[in-house]
């Protein structure tokens, strides 16, 4: 497939026009970035895995009735997807305090939270994605208040399949990020899941060692992010061996989803 106009460059990926109107070619970097981009680098072979590892979850929540942007894994680096309005939100569901939540509240990183925790955070690079609540969401009409029950009946369902999911593969899920988008048909939309779900965006930690094998490797200077990357995926049956390289495209089809027919919240 030619690739076509880019469209955007992220620090961890870039949109690229898709073969046909209303679909994106998403390609996957080996950039790595922490702290709102203040520490930077690389992690080799980190596109490529992430790209198997997000084909996989977002095609296992499909199956559960998620509905999702993704349509198909182009190749090593690249995916087809939908294009949608991303709601500029990201929803971060917590299991176990780590991460901002630690030095918020005085947590110890670890600790088991009482329940899921569900926190939204306005996506704005440049003001540090603050963290925001629904009154801030409902007041500056990010989201309408049927978006937003949406998003949070999917973020529950989400994590409720990946932590058993991770947790047959000996990995705890300790928190992660989600992204959703609006896809527009006419003057109807619905919310669907969007971005990517992979070790960039989750806390994942070995249920028995507690070694971490995700980006915070890389954000605390820990080392073996490449390996840690790698586990994930194996453990995922996404690699074969601990030597091999992902193995052949998978052309799945893409699921249908049905309109929800609720008037489309206008574009700013």
């Amino acid at each position: 497939m030619s690739r076509r106009r880019q469209i955007y460059e992220g620090k961890a990926k870039i949109l690229y026009e898709g073969p046909e109107p209303g679909t994106i070619i998403q390609y996957f970097k080996d950039d790595a970035t922490a702290f709102n981009a203040e520490k930077k680098g690389t992690i080799n072979g980190k596109g490529v895995i992430n790209n198997r590892i997000s084909e996989h979850v977002f095609s296992r929540l499909s199956h559960i009735g998620i509905p999702t942007h993704f349509i198909r894994r182009l190749n090593m680096r690249e995916q087809l997807v939908r294009q949608v309005e991303i709601i500029p939100i990201e929803v971060v569901l917590r299991n176990v305090a780590a991460g901002s939540i630690c030095k918020r509240l005085g947590l110890e990183e670890g600790e088991p939270l009482p329940h899921t925790l569900i926190e939204y955070y306005y996506k704005d690079d440049a003001l540090g994605d603050p963290l925001i609540s629904e009154e801030h969401i409902a007041c500056f009409q990010w989201a309408t208040n049927e978006e937003m029950h949406d998003i949070s009946s999917m973020a529950i369902r989400i994590n409720d399949f990946m932590c058993g999911m991770f947790a047959a593969i000996d990995i705890r899920l300790v928190d992660f990020k989600l992204e959703f988008g609006r896809l527009y048909d006419g003057d109807f939309s619905r919310v669907i899941l969007a971005d990517e779900i992979s070790p960039d965006g989750c806390r994942l930690w070995d249920m028995k060692t507690g070694e971490k094998l995700d980006k915070d490797r890389f954000r605390r200077d820990l080392g073996g992010e490449e390996d840690a990357y790698r586990e994930v995926a194996r453990r995922l049956g996404l690699l074969q061996d601990e030597d091999s390289n992902p193995g052949e495209v998978l052309d799945l089809s893409s699921h249908r989803t049905r309109l929800r027919g609720t008037p489309a919240t206008p574009k700013k």
